[in-house]
């Protein structure tokens, strides 16, 4: 458990993460992910409760937990003056590795994350997807067999966070075990081995990807539809064949729906947005997404909320 005066940033989080796995942890901003990685990298003492990394316990031993992690976190842990050498250059050095090692190990991730030809640039000079990528190579240096990823590809290009995903896949198909925290629904899809759906401090739902989408069934139905008076009678006629939750992106048109017999409910659907001669810009069912079973456990999507 932790409380921030009156808030309760986590309150009876339990989690078990089997070495050479990827845990997600995912949840909206405020969810309590932030917290627990701090927690359990030693930045943060809980109010109550206990934690174990790596077989070592966090509150007693926090020098030895350290020494067998790494962290990659929201922003960039970087020094913008230093080049990139230097950076990871640091970085062992403070894991006490001799610097002759250090400077190897260094160069060898910046070969790894395509950044050789930018090592001896000042880290002020590189652009926001390099600086993630020279922030993750920083918690490797140590090569840690536990790695806590922090909402790790936030900010970045598709292409970049694709790479990074792929860097991660290497990690773990050689022993690592991860906990990474995340907003993209995507990203825990492409990732986790298991997922934990955390909301106000709490585990809510637990298990593989396709797990939790079965726990939400059925099909979605889709409509896009354009101007903001037609997305509130689409709204209005979705709610009609839902079985649970709609999700409405007023903006951009577009009304989703749970719905249990797909086929039919299409059907129905179409005749009434005929019926009111509303212009269909695009309609289809679809499986359940993890977007899907977020909302329907909390009442809300996974981008909405506080800080974590």
């Amino acid at each position: 458990m932790k409380k921030y005066g009156a808030v309760t940033a986590l309150d009876g989080l339990d989690l078990d993460v089997p070495g050479g796995t990827v845990l997600g942890l995912l949840g909206p901003n405020g969810a309590g992910k932030t917290t627990a990685v701090s927690i359990l990298t030693t930045l943060t003492q809980p109010d109550a409760g206990s934690a174990t990394v790596a077989g070592v316990d966090v509150m007693s031993d926090p020098r030895q937990v350290r020494s067998r992690i790494g962290l990659s976190g929201q922003y960039a842990a970087v020094d913008e003056h230093l080049t990139a050498t230097e950076n990871l250059e640091m970085i062992g050095r403070l894991y006490g590795m001799p610097r002759r090692e250090a400077r190897r190990r260094g160069l060898e991730l910046l070969e790894q994350f395509r950044l050789t030809e930018a090592a001896d640039r000042p880290l002020k000079t590189f652009s926001g997807g390099m600086r993630r990528r020279i922030d993750l190579a920083g918690a490797l240096v140590a090569d840690p067999p536990v790695l806590f990823l922090d909402e790790p590809t936030t900010g970045l290009d598709p292409r970049s966070r694709g790479e990074l995903w792929e860097t991660i896949r290497d990690r773990v198909r050689g022993g690592t075990t991860v906990l990474l925290t995340t907003q993209y629904l995507e990203e825990a899809d492409q990732l986790a081995d298991e997922i934990v759906v955390i909301d106000h401090g709490r585990a809510i739902a637990k298990g593989t990807a396709e797990e939790l989408k079965r726990r939400v069934g059925g099909e979605h139905l889709d409509v896009h539809v354009s101007g903001v008076d037609n997305v509130r009678k689409a709204e209005s006629i979705l709610a009609a064949v839902a079985i649970g939750p709609l999700r409405v992106h007023a903006d951009d048109g577009e009304v989703s729906a749970p719905v249990s017999n797909g086929v039919e409910a299409l059907s129905t659907v179409l005749r009434a947005l005929e019926a009111e001669h509303i212009l269909i810009k695009d309609i289809g069912l679809r499986r359940p997404t993890l977007d899907d079973v977020f909302m329907e456990l909390t009442g809300h999507e996974a981008s909405t909320g506080a800080a974590s």
